[in-house]
């Protein structure tokens, strides 16, 4: 018997995205929730909260919010204890912790984190970064990466480049490809290089689903070996005997999420760093990193 609805209402004065990531992070715990969300962004007013306190009262349920503005959060509050709902105000208690370690009050500041300061722009450039060398591309401005991520074709090179962007992270791209020398810049790097690999069967399927959105003519002639399990095999464990030549690490991706290969990624990055720092003659052996 399924349970039953939940509305949340999420109510933000921001874009709201602290809020659907706290929801989803959250969410994701529970088997089966049957939950509506109720997203209501840019709350920076009173007659805009209005709108927001009659739909909690037409569809009532746990209301999360991120706002800054006293006078909103106290009537926010108000009406949701009228009408009987939890109200929860999620940075609360990571703020008052901050606050008693660091021993200062928190300005009281909308959307503090989108300011345009030095880290706004350090995204927006690595995201030029990224798409001007993607796939291989502007092999010499290698030079300039923070890190470079290497492997097999539709192995989640481009959508982690992308996320590490998001992050500030300059990520280069480049393909591994049977026959194909990878580019001299990668002989003696500036920055870490690591590997990215993929279960054969998972690769396949991926590749697959490429051909059937972008129709056969767009693919390399040799097709047949592209989707081939043997092939497709030979070229994943010629791609990880590279890495492991090279001292690379190497994350298999087969059950992992763009945002945990990433997280991965920035963990070597800084392991390679503080090997680096240190001058270590050795730092631990390579290999891959499991699902």
């Amino acid at each position: 018997m399924p349970s039953r609805i939940l509305n949340l209402h999420l109510v933000s004065d921001s874009t709201g995205e602290t809020l659907n990531s706290i929801a989803r992070a959250t969410l994701a715990r529970f088997p089966d929730p049957h939950v509506v969300h109720h997203r209501w962004s840019l709350v920076r007013s009173h007659l805009q909260l209005e709108q927001v306190l009659e739909g909690i009262k037409a569809e009532p349920g746990p209301v999360m919010f991120t706002l800054v503005d006293r006078s909103l959060r106290h009537a926010l509050e108000e009406v949701c204890q009228r009408i009987g709902v939890p109200c929860l105000s999620v940075l609360d208690p990571v703020m008052e912790l901050l606050q008693s370690q660091i021993g200062q009050q928190a300005r009281e500041k909308r959307a503090a984190q989108y300011v345009l300061d030095a880290d706004y722009f350090r995204r927006i450039d690595a995201m030029h970064y990224v798409l001007a060398h993607d796939d291989g591309q502007g092999v010499a401005g290698i030079a300039e990466a923070d890190c470079v991520l290497v492997g097999v074709s539709r192995s989640s090179k481009t959508p982690t480049c992308f996320y590490l962007a998001n992050r500030g992270i300059k990520a280069a791209n480049v393909p591994i490809v049977p026959t194909s020398p990878l580019p001299p810049e990668l002989e003696n790097p500036p920055c870490p290089v690591i590997g990215l690999t993929i279960a054969t069967d998972a690769l396949i399927d991926i590749r697959r689903h490429r051909l059937k959105i972008i129709g056969s003519g767009g693919v390399r002639q040799d097709t047949n070996d592209y989707v081939d399990f043997e092939a497709v095999k030979a070229e994943i464990q010629a791609a990880r005997r590279l890495c492991t030549s090279r001292g690379w690490p190497v994350i298999d991706v087969t059950r992992r999420s763009i945002e945990e290969t990433a997280a991965t990624v920035l963990q070597l990055m800084e392991a390679w760093h503080a090997r680096r720092s240190l001058g270590a003659s050795q730092g631990p052996k390579p290999g891959m990193i499991g699902a």
